[in-house]
């Protein structure tokens, strides 16, 4: 039978404020991609998040970002690569330290935002990120965007790399995700991005806003754990890929 990993980005408040419903989304995902204190989350919400996923036997992931709390880490900052990887490596070593505080073991690393776009675009970038998460721990994946210079630098780097597509983002005709804010960007529709999803994993390979199909490993789907129609589109994303055969595994489970 076939499987394939399905995760979120999740322990994404901050103090007193909470971002989405973690706690059902971790009873649907196989990872959990866990904000590290840039754009997001803090040593609270991280050791919690690690515990539960940990509870539920779902794999985790340090979810490194841009130091930008304002901007929810979406916002391109002016930082050079050699910055990029010693905040990467800062963000993955507080996320090791915290899953084992909760007797978890951290499996990946997943870049977020406007870091992973601009990883997935710049190869200089990627490399920063690459080489962070090698010195840190090199038995840790890389969850990287599918059909970027994020797969190549991960696997120059010796990682293991798992490539994803997301099932709530669109695709122009070169495989890159459509920026927010413009059109077609987001996929809202639960059964809509199911049938997308299922669609993409059937062809291997990105199906674009035009249709196109651009052929591609998939390892991992990912639904954004921030939104409104956040549950409802895992659950079903999860329900069509079982009716279809397909099991759905973490890829990175790893236990203390």
């Amino acid at each position: 039978m076939p499987t394939i990993d399905l995760n979120a980005d999740l322990g994404e408040g901050f103090g007193a404020y909470r971002c989405g419903d973690d706690a059902a989304m971790l009873a649907i995902v196989t990872s959990a991609n866990v904000a590290c204190g840039f754009h997001a989350g803090d040593p609270e919400i991280m050791a919690e998040t690690f515990a539960l996923a940990r509870s539920r036997g779902v794999a985790v992931g340090a979810h490194p970002g841009y130091a930008d709390l304002p901007g929810f880490g979406r916002r391109p900052m002016p930082v050079t690569a050699a910055e990029i990887e010693r905040q990467v490596a800062y963000q993955v070593g507080a996320a090791q330290g915290l899953a084992a505080l909760a007797g978890h073991r951290l499996g990946y690393v997943k870049a977020h935002g406007a870091l992973a776009n601009r990883a997935a675009a710049e190869r200089d970038a990627a490399d920063a990120v690459a080489r962070a998460v090698r010195a840190v721990d090199p038995t840790l994946g890389l969850l990287a965007i599918a059909r970027t210079q994020q797969v190549a630098a991960g696997e120059a780097a010796g990682l293991a790399v798992h490539a994803e597509i997301f099932a709530d983002r669109g695709y122009d005709e070169n495989g890159q995700l459509i920026p927010r804010g413009q059109a077609g960007a987001l996929v809202t529709e639960p059964e809509a991005a199911a049938e997308r999803v299922l669609a993409m994993v059937r062809a291997g390979a990105i199906v674009t806003a035009a249709g196109t199909h651009l052929p591609t490993r998939i390892d991992s789907v990912c639904v954004h754990g921030d939104s409104a129609h956040a549950i409802a589109m895992a659950r079903t994303v999860r329900a069509r890929l079982e009716e279809a055969g397909i099991a759905l595994r973490g890829f990175a489970l790893r236990t203390p």
